[in-house]
C-alpha cells in the first residue's frame, strides 16, 4: 500500500452483501478488513478475494464493544488509516409474536442494532481523522412491516432511524453516513442457498458497485438514505 490508499472495514463480509462489497472496493485499490465471527469461512473469503496482501480478516463478533476496538486497532495497526465502514453484519429470524422465542429477539436486536452501534462508535475516532464514510446495510423492511417479522423489522426500522441520527451527529466532522435498505437479494442470508431461480433479484455485486459509486460522488452531496429494489419482480 502507499499512504495514499484509503481502507474500508465490513463487518458480516465472509460470503453474500459483504463479500460483494469488498470486491467492489477492492476493483477501487482500496485494502479491505473484512470480518465475522467464523474463522474459517473468513479464510475461505479472503482466499476467494485473492489479494492477500491488501485484504485483513479479523475474527469479530459486533455483539461486543471490544471485539469492534480490536478489530479498529488491528486495522490501523496495519494499515494506518480507515476510511470507510460498512456495517453489514446481520441476522433473521422470523415468527409470529406468540412463537417468538426470548433468544430470536435477543439475537436479532444484538446483532442488527446494537452492532451497528458498536461498530460505529469503535470507528468514529479514526473516521474523523480520514473524514470517512460509514454505510449501514439495512433492508427495506426498515419501512415496510410484515407478518412474522416482529424482530427483524424492530431491529431495521430501529437502524434506519439510529442512522439517520448519526449522519446528523457526524457531518459537521466530515463523515459521510448513509443507510442502504436493499429488498430481495441473493444472499445465504437466513439459510439461503442462492440459485439460478434467484436470477431477478439483486446480486451482491450490486450493492458493491453502489457503494462504489457513492464512494466516488461529489462530497457536498449526500445521498443518507437510499432504497433499493429488483427491477423486475416475479409476477405472483
Amino acid at each position: 500500500m502507499s499512504k495514499n490508499d484509503k481502507v474500508a472495514l465490513i463487518t458480516g463480509a465472509s460470503k453474500g452483501i459483504g463479500l460483494g462489497i469488498a470486491r467492489s472496493l477492492l476493483d477501487d485499490d482500496y485494502a479491505v478488513v473484512i470480518t465475522g465471527r467464523n474463522a474459517k469461512t473468513l479464510a475461505e473469503a479472503k482466499a476467494a478475494l485473492n489479494m492477500d496482501a491488501k485484504v485483513l480478516d479479523i475474527v469479530s463478533d459486533v455483539r461486543s464493544m471490544q471485539d469492534c476496538h480490536d478489530a479498529i486497532k488491528q486495522t490501523i495497526d496495519r494499515y494506518g488509516r480507515l476510511d470507510v465502514l460498512i456495517a453489514n453484519a446481520g441476522v433473521g429470524h422470523f415468527a409470529p409474536i406468540d412463537e417468538l422465542t426470548e433468544d430470536q429477539w435477543n439475537q436479532t436486536i444484538d446483532i442488527n442494532l446494537t452492532g451497528v452501534f458498536n461498530s460505529v462508535q469503535s470507528a468514529i475516532p479514526a473516521l474523523k481523522k480520514s473524514e470517512g464514510y460509514i454505510f449501514t446495510i439495512a433492508s427495506l423492511a426498515g419501512t415496510n412491516f410484515f407478518p412474522r417479522g416482529a424482530a427483524y423489522n424492530a431491529s431495521k426500522f430501529g437502524l434506519v432511524g439510529f442512522t439517520q441520527a448519526v449522519m446528523l451527529d457526524l457531518r459537521n466532522y466530515g463523515i459521510k453516513v448513509s443507510t442502504l435498505m436493499p429488498g430481495s437479494v441473493s444472499t445465504y442470508f437466513n439459510n439461503h442457498i442462492p440459485s439460478e431461480a434467484d436470477a431477478w433479484k439483486i446480486q451482491p455485486e450490486d450493492l458493491g458497485q453502489l457503494v462504489s459509486d457513492l464512494l466516488k460522488i461529489h462530497p457536498r452531496t449526500l445521498p443518507s438514505k437510499v432504497e433499493i429494489r429488483p427491477s423486475k419482480p416475479p409476477k405472483k
